[in-house]
């Protein structure tokens, strides 16, 4: 069952965020990962807005745990924990009827 890996946070520092994308891109693609969203400009109708959104589609709750996980994307999580604040990251599995 698919996965969504919601997350919302501020960027604070726009140029050490930049080097985040083109990194972690290619790592959620080897994890079969599709960006579904990924926006700056997001509309929110309730709560406080964040200036980075994202939705990304992983197979599964194991390939999402792996992709996270991976020794490869701590060095580039560091990137975003240093460039971001107020993060939020949660895995919402798909609603299936």
């Amino acid at each position: 069952m698919s996965v969504y890996y919601i997350n919302s946070y501020d960027v604070d520092d726009p140029v050490a965020f930049s080097k985040y994308g083109p990194l972690v891109v290619p790592l959620i693609h080897k994890y079969g990962a599709e960006v579904l969203a990924s926006d700056t400009t997001g509309l929110a109708v309730e709560g406080q807005p964040r200036t980075m959104n994202a939705i990304i589609r992983f197979p599964s709750m194991e390939t999402a745990l792996a992709c996270y996980n991976d020794p490869e994307y701590e060095k580039i999580k560091m990137i975003r924990i240093n460039a971001v604040s107020d993060c939020t990251m949660v895995l919402v599995k798909e609603y299936k009827k």
